[in-house]
C-alpha cells in the first residue's frame, strides 16, 4: 500500500469508461460506506501512479443521485489517494462556452436535495468549503490550450435536465455551468483533507438560455463521445504538470480538530 499521497485519484464521469491502458491491477474495496461505484483500476500515467474510478459504474449503472458518493471518496483515500481530478460533463449557461469547450470551475453551487454529503454526524466538525476547488490541481489544467479558466458550476439534483425558468434563473445569477455530480463529491473530498478539482466538458446549451426543444440526453452521448478522447488527453496532460509530492496545504482541513473517527 502506497501512502505517500504521490497515487493520483481520477474520477472519470459519462462516457469515460476507460483512462488506464493494459498495464493494470483491479482492487474491490470495500468501506464503511458500502461499495464504491466500481472497482478501482490502478495503473501510470507518465511519472504518476493513478486510480481510476468511473463514477457511474462502467456501465451507466448509477444516476447522479444514487451514486454512491461517500463510498467512492473514501475508497480512494484508504488507497493512498490525496489528490482527484474529476472530468464530468455539463450543461452550458453562458452561450459563449459552446459545446466541446472544457472549463475549470472555481465556484460551486449546490442546488441537490437529500444526498448524504458529509461523513461526520458526530462531532460538530465543520468543514472550510469557500473555496470548493484546489487551486494547485486546478493550474495543473488552466495553462492547457483551449480550457477555460474559472466559472461557477451549479449542480442540480437530477436525473431531470432544468425548467427553461430554472436555467434562466441560473444564468441571471451569473453561473455558467450546470452538472448533477459535482456535489457531494466535492465536499466530500474536502471533509477527507482530498485535493480536487473539476474538470468540465460542456456538452449542450441549457434549456432557458437558447431557443429550441431543450436538453435531449441521446445528443449529450454523442457529444460526449465526439470530445472524450480529447478530454482524456487534457486530464493525461494535467497529470504531468502536477508535482510528484502533494504542496497544496489548501486542503488540510482538520488540523487541532478533533474527529469522531480517524480518517483512513
Amino acid at each position: 500500500m502506497h501512502h505517500n499521497g504521490r497515487m493520483l485519484g481520477v474520477i472519470g464521469g459519462s462516457g469515460f469508461y476507460t483512462f488506464l491502458g493494459s498495464d493494470t491491477r483491479t482492487v474491490h474495496p470495500d468501506t464503511p460506506w458500502g461499495a464504491p461505484s466500481d472497482p478501482i483500476t490502478i495503473g501510470t500515467v507518465g511519472n504518476h501512479e493513478v486510480a481510476f474510478l468511473p463514477r457511474h459504474g462502467a456501465g451507466h449503472h448509477y444516476s447522479p443521485h444514487t451514486v454512491p458518493y461517500r463510498a467512492n471518496m473514501w475508497a480512494l483515500r484508504a488507497l493512498g489517494v490525496r489528490r482527484v481530478f474529476a472530468p464530468c460533463a455539463v450543461g452550458s449557461l453562458n452561450p459563449l462556452l459552446g459545446p466541446g469547450t472544457v472549463v475549470v470551475p472555481d465556484q460551486l453551487v449546490d442546488r441537490t436535495s437529500g444526498r448524504a454529503d458529509t461523513y461526520f454526524d458526530t462531532g460538530g466538525v465543520h468543514t472550510s468549503f469557500a473555496d470548493p476547488y484546489c487551486p494547485t490541481l486546478r493550474s495543473a489544467v488552466t495553462g492547457l490550450p483551449d480550457v477555460v479558466d474559472g466559472g461557477t458550476m451549479v449542480v442540480i439534483q437530477g436525473p431531470r435536465f432544468s425548467t427553461r425558468a430554472e436555467s434562466q434563473w441560473f444564468a441571471a445569477a451569473g453561473f455558467s455551468l450546470v452538472n448533477m455530480t459535482g456535489y457531494p463529491e466535492a465536499i466530500l473530498a474536502r471533509e477527507l483533507e482530498l485535493c480536487y478539482a473539476a474538470i468540465a466538458l460542456v456538452t449542450d446549451v441549457d434549456a432557458g438560455v437558447s431557443v429550441g426543444e431543450g436538453v435531449k440526453a441521446a445528443e449529450i452521448f454523442v457529444e460526449f463521445g465526439e470530445n472524450i478522447e480529447r478530454l482524456k488527453q487534457i486530464v493525461r496532460t494535467a497529470i504531468d504538470r502536477v508535482a510528484a509530492e502533494r504542496t497544496c496545504t489548501h486542503c488540510l482541513q482538520h488540523a487541532g480538530v478533533p474527529l469522531p473517527f480517524e480518517l483512513p
